[in-house]
């Protein structure tokens, strides 16, 4: 009798795809996800979580590289808002490498350049927005604050309010329903104004005992001399700061079935944390020299010197390159860049049952089926995207298939709704093979953005594939 043939497609659930042992490594991986998340709450502290455990890890900094053999392992820091992760494979990097890119930034709120003010009693601080925010989200929830705040001797203080359990937290102020009969009216882009992210910081007055009135501090001072006795930052100091407000939730659980993972900043955090640990739990020396790349600046389209539109990633790849001939020129980067193949890992849309008019069912991605690929990003006629070949995706599916981890290709919304942009564009400028890949998501872009562990776990595997292949 000859073999049945099978015709159509289907996709496989990531969570059927577990044995036991492979439910364990799911729940442990994810922990330990979680621990990161929170302590990885800004661009600035990603990138001294993951260099910090590098360097336990055998990384060195590659600005003091003068040669590598294979298995050399490296560590690039760029201002401290941006790095890569660099393992040297056996074959020499001018014949291609393999690299997976993720963002390290996130929608957030910034302090203006002057934002202490105060008003009716109340301390405020006046901010500006960071990336695609529905900034009504923002409003009557628990925020903390981190940043660097850089002295006038020039030392640099680190802050961080909210975080602990006897912080006091920050706070945004929202109308009572009671009196909100304008503001319901007006549709979700302006029911909050950018200028009414004012963010609460107290409003005691000076109760110095024995002191005249007239010359207790102002409640504005009082604030500033809190942060004056805690970080010795005056008012003058905000000036040279980089003050970030961010949810002061804790990384959890979500579900009775405790089946996914609540928490502020996993896009694209939950790709930079997968690509990373794939590339240190990958044991063996890879054929290719290997970079996981995490830039800065992704949510205002990757500009900057620490976006993915810099140089800097180029000037990395030629420092690479002669390691391994010092003689090696920009033909020879050309030719490196040109043969290197690229995982652009960031998130995409999860469909939700909730709102499943914004979706083209069979093309959109599913919480728990794995790792979700698209083959392009952009909206309406591909707009802004990077299109990735057929051979590429081929290669890509393939390998997948061989190493048994569940995949599914995708887009982000329907043609002329959806869409959303990625670094993937500007490494096909550079001449690289690229695909869009990484974990769905609920609630992108929210304070609280929910993923499946399913999906966590299996791009954790698919990354560690593509490096091992």
């Amino acid at each position: 009798m000859s073999e049945k043939i099978k015709y159509d497609y289907e996709v496989k659930n990531g969570w059927k795809c577990l044995d036991k042992a492979g439910q364990e490594a799911l729940e442990s991986f994810c922990a330990d996800y979680r621990v990161f998340l929170d302590n990885a709450k800004t661009e600035r502290e990603a990138t001294d979580v993951l260099i910090q455990n590098a360097k336990v890890n055998g990384f060195a900094d590659i600005d003091g590289a003068a040669a590598a053999i294979p298995g050399d392992k490296f560590y690039a820091n760029n201002r401290g808002k941006s790095c890569a992760f660099i393992v040297i494979g056996k074959d020499a990097a001018v014949n291609g490498m393999k690299m997976i890119g993720a963002h390290i930034d996130a929608p957030r709120i910034d302090f203006k350049p002057k934002p202490i003010y105060e008003d009716s009693n109340f301390v405020l601080a006046k901010t500006h927005y960071y990336g695609g925010i529905k900034k009504f989200h923002w409003v009557a929830s628990p925020l903390s604050l981190h940043g660097v705040v850089y002295l006038s001797d020039g030392s640099c203080v680190k802050v961080c309010i909210g975080e602990s359990d006897d912080d006091p937290v920050l706070y945004i102020s929202d109308l009572l329903p009671h009196l909100a009969q304008e503001q319901m009216v007006k549709n979700g882009y302006q029911v909050i104004a950018a200028e009414q992210l004012n963010v609460l910081l107290g409003s005691k007055p000076d109760l110095t005992e024995d002191v005249e009135d007239s010359e207790k501090l102002s409640v504005k001072n009082c604030i500033l001399k809190i942060l004056y006795d805690k970080y010795g930052i005056k008012e003058g100091d905000l000036f040279r700061a980089e003050l970030e407000v961010v949810p002061a939730y804790k990384a959890k659980d979500v579900g009775l079935d405790r089946s996914f993972i609540g928490a502020y900043g996993q896009d694209d955090r939950v790709c930079a944390y997968t690509a990373y640990r794939a590339l240190l739990d990958t044991k063996e020396i890879p054929d290719k020299t290997t970079v996981v790349y995490l830039s800065d600046k992704e949510e205002i389209g990757s500009v900057g010197n620490t976006g993915a539109r810099s140089c800097w990633l180029e000037n990395l790849c030629l420092k690479i390159v002669t390691l391994g001939n010092k003689k090696a020129g920009m033909l020879d980067l050309r030719k490196a860049m040109a043969n290197t193949k690229f995982l652009s890992a960031d998130v995409t849309a999860a469909f939700d049952p909730t709102f499943p008019e914004v979706s083209e069912k069979n093309n959109v991605a599913f919480a728990g089926n794995g790792i979700a690929f698209e083959k392009y990003t952009g909206s309406g006629g591909k707009g802004g995207a990077s299109d990735a070949s057929a051979e590429f995706v081929a290669y890509i599916l393939n390998l997948l298939d061989r190493k048994n981890v569940p995949w599914q290709l995708t887009e982000m919304g329907r043609v002329d709704l959806g869409g959303g942009g990625t670094i993937a564009q500007f490494m096909a400028d550079l001449g690289m093979d690229v695909i869009d890949c990484g974990v769905p998501v609920i609630s992108m872009h929210s304070p609280y953005e929910v993923t499946s562990k399913a999906d966590v776990y299996w791009t954790y595997e698919g990354y560690k594939a593509f490096i091992a292949e």
